[in-house]
């Protein structure tokens, strides 16, 4: 792609934060009861033949603030069911809430973007929601939408789900803290002028290949956020010995993508355990990361031991520190998984971790036969 050219004279959009995330996926109910029963998502409201919708069924779930959206097909011919057979089960639709979807929508275009779904009100008993949506990277969207006039369980089509939340321990996620994507080799400064140009998006900060490495395989990322609750990490592979994680993941996923969504909780250690008794699997780390960890942050109080049983990177910066743990993939492809991050005061994303996290990726990435 080209990068857009910028119109000054326009506003970028103005954006109140991740609206939900929707996934495209070969069985929703199924991938549904996997994100009740193994992350703790409470099913919320259904949409499906049973309430006009012919082409797919969708399940909205929920914790905290997080609201994910899961949707399948019921017609061959659905472009849902395109999407999966090219990219596998994937997140397709990264939305954003506006209070003008009028206005978002006219400055993006204005700015730069693709529109993929001009302005439209869908309405029922309980209000109307209003949206449009314009493209990124690769078959990735960005809704733009309203739901001040909406009082109904999710939107228009939808009603409450009849299935139950699956028993087992809470988790205790609150909000997305980022969605991390991944684009092609060469094309990082791109997309990261297409955020700059089409949101009003700012770099927060910028990781080179000699940051993000191992012995095998190198990346590169750079860190673009609205200023307030929109943060979206982009990664490109650098050249390496090997194949990187971001090339196995354009590999298997056919084209640019959503890596993983971090998912930020006020208590990782009580989440990670009730995690792991939902049968949640994580990447591990070797036993000696933990002696550095301990000497590089001799001074926090932290439950070391506990944290070195379930797994969980420790790491700081200028503003505090921060604890993280990385899921296996989710997905039948070795393509996206989650991020589980409690933040005190740290605003960075575990750079001290990158080595730890990268080789436990490529471990994996060997039993594959990829790496």
């Amino acid at each position: 792609m080209v990068a857009p050219s910028p119109a000054p004279t326009v506003a970028p959009p103005c954006l109140s934060g991740v609206d939900h995330l929707e996934w495209w996926v070969g069985n929703a109910r199924t991938f549904a009861g996997f994100l009740s029963a193994a992350v703790g998502f409470t099913p919320v409201a259904y949409a499906g033949p049973e309430t006009g919708r012919r082409d797919r069924v969708s399940y909205l779930l929920r914790q905290g603030e997080v609201r994910l959206l899961i949707s399948g097909a019921l017609d061959p011919e659905s472009p849902i069911a395109e999407h999966v057979r090219l990219h596998g089960d994937g997140v397709r639709d990264v939305a954003f809430g506006v209070d003008d979807v009028d206005a978002a929508h006219a400055a993006a275009l204005a700015r730069g973007a693709r529109s993929l779904r001009d302005p439209a009100d869908d309405t029922d008993e309980h209000g109307t929601i209003r949206h449009a949506a314009v493209t990124t990277y690769g078959d990735t969207v960005h809704t733009l939408l309203d739901r001040r006039r909406y009082a109904g369980p999710f939107a228009p089509g939808f009603v409450p789900t009849d299935l139950h939340a699956a028993p087992g321990p809470e988790v205790g996620l609150r909000r997305i803290d980022h969605v991390v994507g991944n684009v092609e080799k060469g094309t990082l400064g791109q997309w990261v002028a297409f955020y700059e140009d089409v949101f009003g998006f700012e770099q927060m900060t910028h990781f080179d290949d000699d940051q993000i490495s191992t012995e095998f395989s190198a990346l590169m990322s750079t860190v673009v956020w609205d200023g307030h609750r929109v943060v979206m990490p982009l990664n490109e592979p650098a050249d390496g010995r090997r194949k990187s994680q971001i090339e196995e993941y354009l590999d298997f996923y056919r084209s640019p993508g959503v890596q993983h969504i971090a998912l930020s909780t006020a208590d990782i250690v009580d989440t990670v355990r009730a995690l792991r008794e939902r049968g949640v699997r994580c990447m591990t780390v070797p036993p000696d990361y933990y002696l550095g960890a301990r000497e590089r942050m001799a001074d926090l109080d932290l439950p070391w031991a506990e944290l070195e049983r379930l797994g969980i990177l420790v790491d700081r910066d200028e503003h505090g520190h921060l604890l993280q743990i990385f899921t296996e993939t989710v997905t039948d492809r070795p393509t996206v998984f989650f991020e589980i991050i409690q933040r005190e005061g740290a605003r960075g994303f575990g750079e001290g971790n990158f080595k730890a996290l990268f080789e436990a990726i490529e471990r994996a990435q060997a039993e594959r036969g990829n790496l």
